[in-house]
């Protein structure tokens, strides 16, 4: 064969293994790529997400799902949004706030997002010093409160529920402090109370618990209920006796809900097998952390605050 023959033949050789690897990059040769967003490496999201993944990557045929960590639920929304992950855990009421365009997504309304299915509790918790006095939310009339900081998820939550006793901004002295700061806050006496969403024991009012004896506020039925009505993502939650050291009674509140969500591009049966193989594997997720025990069929549709994945939806209603 002659020199510029050969160079020819090598040069298609070369275009086509070209081509399958660009093939096999975009998910030829079968392949599905599933990028899941999660949270920080110290938080629960990261290890629930890799444990996510790799029930999908070990049971549906096919699937390379990878979870990365990010700046959790906002962050996710807003890389669901722009495409750049498919699929991601997030707190039930930011997503409602995306999805209709209200509190810290007012003006950037996100249309593209399908819920797969609620995970677990993250708890609203009042939190007080026992030597305060403080009994009940009413209670937090004319008090400083750490409410959250200022635009977030659980500064929302606080205002909410504080509405559901008659309470606004203007009857509490309020401090827009991170719940890490607010707990520094009660511990030194410079706020009466502190307020935090997240699933207990809670790591920070563990700390407080360590040195001061704590109450918990409690959410009573019927304002749960009111507050259930106006708000769909939340759902009632007894924080158990003995959750934080000198606990000694059940506290009944609200809690709003981890789940987790996709963007529209993922069609029904996708959500269908991706939802099948999560519930019917829920052991790994116990495996992976101690939420995971929270984790179950029954309560996959509990505050569910969005439109669901219709092979989500599909999966649950065979159950």
């Amino acid at each position: 064969m002659k020199l510029h023959a050969i160079k020819k033949v090598l040069a298609a050789c070369g275009i086509a293994a070209l081509a399958m690897a660009l093939l096999a990059g975009c998910g030829g040769g079968g392949k599905k790529f599933l990028n899941i967003a999660t949270g920080g490496t110290a938080g629960t999201y990261y290890p629930i997400g890799g444990a996510i993944a790799e029930i999908l990557n070990n049971n549906i045929e096919g699937m390379n799902a990878s979870a990365q960590s990010t700046g959790a639920t906002v962050a996710n929304i807003n890389m669901l949004k722009d495409n750049e992950v498919d699929m991601a855990i997030v707190q039930n009421d930011i997503v409602y706030y995306a999805v209709n365009g209200t509190e810290m997504f007012e003006g950037k309304q996100v249309k593209n997002l399908k819920g797969i299915a609620t995970l677990y509790p993250e708890t609203c918790q009042f939190v007080v010093l026992d030597k305060s006095g403080i009994k009940n939310i009413a209670d937090l009339k004319g008090k400083r409160v750490a409410v959250g900081a200022a635009g977030s998820g659980a500064e929302a939550n606080a205002r909410q529920i504080l509405a559901a006793y008659g309470l606004t901004y203007d009857d509490i002295d309020a401090q827009f402090l991170s719940f890490a700061e607010g707990a520094s806050a009660l511990k030194d006496g410079n706020v009466d109370a502190a307020f935090l969403t997240a699933g207990y024991p809670t790591s920070s009012v563990q700390d407080i618990a360590s040195q001061n004896k704590i109450r918990i506020l409690p959410v009573e039925a019927d304002k749960a209920n009111a507050l259930i009505a106006k708000y769909p993502f939340y759902t009632k939650t007894t924080v158990p006796a003995g959750t934080y050291a000198g606990f000694d009674e059940d506290v009944p509140t609200i809690s709003v809900m981890a789940m987790l969500v996709v963007t529209d591009k993922v069609d029904e049966k996708e959500g269908y097998d991706i939802t099948k193989a999560i519930f019917t594997h829920l052991d790994r997720l116990v495996a992976a952390h101690s939420v995971g025990k929270l984790i179950t069929v029954d309560g996959a549709k509990q505050g569910m605050s969005i439109d669901m994945n219709a092979g989500a939806k599909k999966f649950f209603d065979e159950q």
